[in-house]
């Protein structure tokens, strides 16, 4: 079962740097969330607490399971993750208007970040399977259908962050596949102009491409002078806080951030405000050093890789992990709209936790198999 592995080849460190964000996490999610427990030990930190010794597990279980065999398994994978989307949308749980969530007994699932890591090794699969094939349009085409009926359950929720998010890691699996840089500028040519006249067209009060608080929260960012101030008062609380942390912070548990609920889910959304404010800038880089090794790390398992369904699988994971690190720092210092996006092994959220923990344990995997030739 293991004559393929090189065991030498276990990477300690990416465990050591899950486990340090594991750390940083449940703390600033125990001062995030110490409003309504002052003894910091609320039933969102036990839950959290409790997802770490469960994903270390399910890390350790993907860690050992020989990945080709997700390979084989990647239509069951792929039909079950569209049954599992649309069951949300039948008998799932609601939100802040949204339904995104199925609740199982005191937990709460939410299938679209599992659908994120499926999505991974249903392209990886496909791609690799069709090496030869990998520019012949049917090829991209069949790729982009395949994203798309995933994608449209989850816009249904609604939750367009991870729509993107699903695009995206299509992207960059077909870029690593070996494309044609012919459809790389081509859909460049396409998709820039695209992109523009939409952020145009969404400004207008006749248009029906998005809804009202998602328009609000892109013009907000692009044109802050034409929105109710009241739009602005998350970010503008987010950073306030983030610069009134300085150099080293106010310290633990003394932020007016969670203190005074000055925003709104600050253990998953703004959690990096809550870090910021109680460990300031040195804190903050600690956060982005971390996740910034971390991403290194996988990318050189992804190099040294011999097998291209083993590297496709990296590069997705990495997209996801390198996006959502991106989008949540930059919705707390201002540079991009307020998504919902979680920064992953910190915030608080045991879906996002199990998934990234799937994804890390899979990495572990292919980097003790990257010289195999097996298929």
């Amino acid at each position: 079962m293991f004559k393929h592995y090189d065991f030498k080849r276990f990477d300690f460190v990416l465990v050591l740097l899950v486990a340090i964000l594991g750390i940083i996490g449940i703390v600033a999610i125990g001062s995030a969330t110490r409003v309504y427990s002052p003894d910091g030990t609320s039933e969102i930190v036990n839950k959290q607490m409790i997802g770490y010794i469960l994903g270390f597990c399910i890390l350790l279980f993907f860690a050992f399971f020989d990945y080709h065999w997700l390979g084989k398994l990647a239509i069951p994978i792929y039909i079950f993750t569209i049954l599992l989307l649309a069951l949300v949308l039948v008998a799932g749980s609601s939100a802040n208007n949204a339904v995104r969530w199925i609740d199982i007994g005191p937990f709460r699932l939410q299938p679209s970040e599992f659908a994120k890591i499926f999505l991974v090794l249903v392209l990886a699969k496909y791609f690799d399977k069709l090496e030869s094939k990998i520019n012949q349009w049917y090829i991209i085409l069949g790729s982009i259908l395949i994203t798309v009926v995933p994608t449209l359950l989850i816009i249904r929720q609604p939750d367009l962050s991870t729509g993107m998010i699903m695009f995206l890691i299509l992207a960059f699996i077909i870029y690593v596949s070996g494309i044609s840089y012919l459809y790389v500028v081509g859909a460049s040519a396409v998709l820039i102009p695209s992109a523009l006249i939409g952020l145009w067209y969404i400004q207008k009060p006749e248009q029906t491409l998005l809804k009202e608080y998602q328009v609000n929260r892109i013009i907000s960012l692009v044109n802050p002078d034409s929105v109710d101030p009241s739009l602005l008062m998350q970010t503008n609380n987010s950073i306030q806080a983030i610069g009134s942390g300085r150099i080293f912070g106010k310290g633990l548990y003394l932020g007016k951030v969670n203190q005074y609920d000055y925003l709104p889910e600050p253990q998953t959304d703004f959690i990096f405000s809550i870090i910021g404010e109680e460990f300031g800038f040195f804190g903050c880089s600690i956060v982005i050093l971390l996740l910034f090794i971390l991403i290194l790390k996988c990318l050189w398992i992804a190099k040294d890789t011999t097998d291209l369904f083993g590297k496709l699988i990296i590069t997705g994971i990495v997209a996801i992990i390198t996006y959502q690190s991106f989008v949540n720092i930059g919705v707390t210092i201002g540079i991009v709209p307020n998504t919902g996006i979680p920064l992953p092994f910190i915030s608080a959220g045991l879906s996002s936790l199990m998934s990234n923990m799937i994804g890390m344990g899979i990495i572990l995997n292919i980097g003790m198999q990257r010289k195999s030739t097996q298929k």
